[in-house]
């Protein structure tokens, strides 16, 4: 794969809506094509089509493609937020780095698919309050990752003496990914607490946000370039147009690029794949 500038590519494997069986063959899949990452989602219920389906939990799914494969970096695009407290997600992650030999990627945002929430009974705050619990519970997860006895003294979280072992084994802590659209708050938070900003749209959009991401990151005082830029593709158009839209992003600064599953199958990915390997 192309590595002037250096770019990472992912397949997401959407783990909706198949058996088990088929959610683990697409992972095996994409490690022996020589993806850089594979990507699930975090959801409980199936995100596409009609009516009720099979949906794998994220995290204990992630544990268990830890498990089942040995070189790809693993992580869900992104984890909600509102669905565990920040303490209970932390200890998972640290379990899934072990598990994994320290492959996660640990992708972290406020949730936004409210229905879900209310189907469940999960409770989910107005946008403001959401963001304001987001920005605590990244610094809750952070600290806890990395601290013996860490305190935290927030408006809606409060830790005392706390202590998680073992501490990752990606150190300080796996690479922290917060998925980030508006530009009045996440995107200043992604500014000031991530490693990878990643978020959806095309390149006309997302090209000037990044801009904003790097005005916002000297002002927190970040070196800019040490957040890698994070984005979806799509393979739906042919493996010619995936090349294109692959130089597009590589140009203006984004390397770290997830496919989705073609509707086209297994055919359609190892094309790409195939492609990509040779320049």
């Amino acid at each position: 794969m192309d590595t002037d500038p250096p770019v990472r590519f992912g397949l997401d494997v959407a783990q909706q809506r198949m058996p088990w069986s088929e959610v683990l063959a697409r992972v095996r899949f994409a490690e022996e094509l020589g993806f850089d990452g594979v990507w699930g989602f975090d959801h409980f219920q199936p995100m596409y089509g009609e009516g009720p389906g099979e949906c794998f939990e994220g995290m204990t799914t992630l544990a268990a493609w830890a498990a089942s494969t040995s070189r790809v970096r693993l992580g869900l695009l992104v984890t909600g937020m509102t669905y565990r407290h920040p303490s209970v997600f932390a200890a998972e992650a640290i379990t899934v780095d072990h598990v994994s030999g320290g492959r996660l990627e640990l992708a972290y945002g406020a949730a936004w698919f409210e229905e879900e929430h209310r189907r469940l009974g999960i409770p989910f705050p107005p946008t403001a309050e959401r963001i304001d619990r987001f920005e605590e519970a990244v610094q809750v997860l952070r600290g806890l990752l990395t601290t013996d006895g860490f305190d935290f003294e927030g408006r809606h979280l409060h830790l005392r003496d706390a202590t998680l072992r073992p501490r990752p084994v990606q150190q300080p802590h796996p690479p922290l990914w917060i998925g980030a659209a508006g530009e009045r708050r996440m995107l200043p938070l992604a500014a000031r607490h991530a490693d990878v900003w990643h978020s959806f749209g095309p390149p006309e959009v997302l090209g000037p946000k990044s801009q904003r991401l790097s005005a916002l990151a000297e002002a927190a005082g970040r070196d800019p370039a040490s957040i890698r830029r994070a984005t979806s593709i799509s393979l739906e158009d042919g493996v010619d147009a995936a090349r294109r839209a692959v130089d597009t992003w590589r140009r203006i600064g984004f390397t770290e690029l997830i496919c989705g599953w073609p509707s086209q199958g297994r055919d359609r990915v190892e094309a790409f794949a195939r492609a990509v390997r040779a320049g």
